[in-house]
């Protein structure tokens, strides 16, 4: 096993603040107050409100916030919210006569944080937080330190065993609260069930093949993507079940798609060796992205909404331009097929997983390769970062499951004890659980710093391909091969 390294206290200290001025645009309240509800036009925008789940019980703030300038422009702090994860505040203010809203990202914090001489350091680089919002924001980051340092030790159990398609599943998926979720299937139809009871809510119809790629557009849970073998995406009603959209153009299977977090485009990646991205509202073709030579099986959008990355059967990566559908990097290195691909969250990295049984790390903003993470004995099937970025997880046909630090790119824990390959793996929203997905019949939960394993989810009689918490990591949904969906609390 892997030793995972002390952090020094020095290094433990002071977080970085990172307080982003990209990204911030009109629309900021509704996407605060109404967050199960996506924005009716495409100016809505903010990487802050669109992000992390906003804790409107951590509010601060009132009509009479002191101008400041910046830039040469006035602005006026409305209110501060609180995000658990990643950690953070949201900063709603006005500019221009504009609602508008940006992100401090505590990407570090710890509980053993000075509180202080954090809020010093931030007050320097946002000018929004004058010396009067002092004591709200260290009453805010110390909300944020005691999650933090909560303890993890839920015990899950199997609530519901939902026999959800008269033929197997594709796929599953949440929406962000957890409180309801997806399932699609050989079947061509894609079902939403209620977490709470486990009851079939409504049918989405209409495709004419597999619906393979299925989506809630998160954080705001109102719309579902779909994405077929009958080479067409539809983009749904979550709250009543109608088609809105169906988007045609690929010329083969579509087996990926993504949401924007600002839910303004779908990107669809394809058997046919291209991607498209498509508009939310008006349902049509915004670009083609070409370039790959063989299939597209992975895409992902970063954070800001302004990079979308493709993975490919053709061995490589590419990193595309959103607005003008530009290529900008290809991220050559893999002498494989590419199975996952993934932003971390300030949009600094991106990490690759391959059959050649190696993970890559690349500096999203050069395209460069900073590191090949080594150390599987076969494929690399699944690759992911913490909410944080902090830390890297990948799985392997060879059965095990390995913790990387992003920074030292030292292997911090091997997640062994699967008897079959693992085809899925993902962090909790806290980043103090992993959970696998294994051939094997079972999924386990890890801890990450230790690589001990907390738990064995029992029951299924097939290969499990799927698994994801919800935001608050106490619910697990598992997709297998035996037609079953497990439900877990």
């Amino acid at each position: 096993m892997c030793a995972c390294p002390a952090r020094s206290p020095a290094s433990q200290a002071q977080p970085h603040v990172n307080v982003p001025w990209r990204g911030s645009g009109p629309g900021g309240a509704a996407l605060v107050r109404s967050p199960e509800r996506s924005p009716a036009s495409p100016r809505r925008s903010s990487r802050a409100c669109a992000l992390g789940r906003v804790c409107l019980a951590g509010f601060y703030g009132n009509e009479a916030g002191a101008w400041v300038s910046a830039c040469g422009k006035k602005m006026k702090l409305k209110r501060l919210l609180l995000r658990y994860y990643p950690p953070g505040i949201i900063l709603e203010y006005v500019q221009g006569g504009e609602l508008k809203t940006k992100s401090i990202d505590l990407l570090d914090l710890s509980p053993g944080t000075d509180v202080g001489a954090l809020v010093e350091e931030i007050r320097k680089a946002e000018p929004l937080i004058t010396a009067s919002r002092k004591e709200q924001v260290i009453h805010l980051i110390l909300r944020l330190q005691e999650k933090l340092g909560q303890q993890e030790d839920h015990k899950f159990y199997l609530f519901k065993v939902l026999r959800a398609h008269i033929l197997p599943l594709t796929n599953v998926a949440f929406n962000k609260s957890g409180s309801c979720f997806i399932t699609g299937s050989y079947d061509r139809t894609c079902k939403i069930w209620d977490t709470a009871s486990g009851e079939e809510l409504r049918t989405l119809e209409g495709h004419r093949n597999v619906v393979y790629a299925i989506a809630f557009n998160n954080p705001y849970g109102d719309k579902i993507a779909t994405g077929s073998f009958d080479k067409t995406c539809k983009l749904w009603s979550a709250e009543t079940g109608k088609c809105y959209h169906t988007f045609r153009g690929h010329t083969a299977e579509i087996v990926c798609l993504s949401f924007n977090l600002q839910s303004t485009l779908i990107a669809t990646g394809s058997m046919d060796t291209t991607a498209k991205l498509w508009d939310i509202q008006n349902g049509e073709e915004v670009v083609m992205l070409t370039g790959h030579s063989a299939e597209i099986i992975a895409l992902s959008f970063n954070t800001t909404g302004d990079r979308i990355i493709t993975g490919s059967f053709d061995h490589t990566v590419v990193v595309w331009d959103v607005g003008t559908g530009r290529k900008l990097h290809t991220l050559i290195g893999h002498r494989a097929e590419i199975s996952s691909a993934q932003f971390n969250w300030d949009c600094s990295l991106i990490v690759t997983g391959s059959m050649d049984k190696t993970c890559m790390l690349w500096n999203a903003v050069t395209g460069t390769r900073v590191a090949t993470l080594t150390g599987h004995d076969d494929e690399v099937l699944d690759v992911c970062f913490d909410y944080t970025g902090q830390r890297i997880a990948t799985s392997s046909a060879d059965g095990s499951a390995r913790v990387y630090n992003a920074e030292t790119k030292k292997c911090i824990a091997k997640l062994e004890g699967h008897g079959g390959e693992i085809s899925k793996i993902c962090f909790n929203p806290q980043g103090s659980r992993i959970l696998t997905a294994s051939s094997d019949k079972t999924a386990r939960l890890w801890d990450p710093h230790t690589g001990q394993c907390i738990q064995i989810l029992e029951g299924h009689t097939d290969e499990i391909f799927s698994c994801a918490f919800n935001y608050k990591g106490d619910i697990i949904i598992t997709g297998s091969k035996d037609n079953t969906c497990r439900i877990w609390r």
